[in-house]
């Protein structure tokens, strides 16, 4: 009758290390976007940006010049 031997610190290290991965993936989730994602949103703000530019008021006013 023989006992598995343990060491305590692998566990509590492989243990912290699930913590970890979890804590990890969960912010994956929470705040991740995709590469695809941040250049899609990139291209949306810079056409509307460019759309706004377009659609600008010019300086005077021709009704009273």
């Amino acid at each position: 009758m023989s006992a598995e031997i343990v060491k305590l610190n692998k566990f509590r290290k492989t243990r912290e290390k699930a913590a970890k991965e979890k804590a990890s993936e969960e912010n994956k989730t929470r705040f991740g976007r995709t590469k695809a994602e941040k250049i899609a949103d990139e291209k949306t703000r810079k056409r509307l940006e460019k759309h706004l530019d377009h659609s600008a008021l010019n300086d005077k006013d021709p009704v009273n010049d």
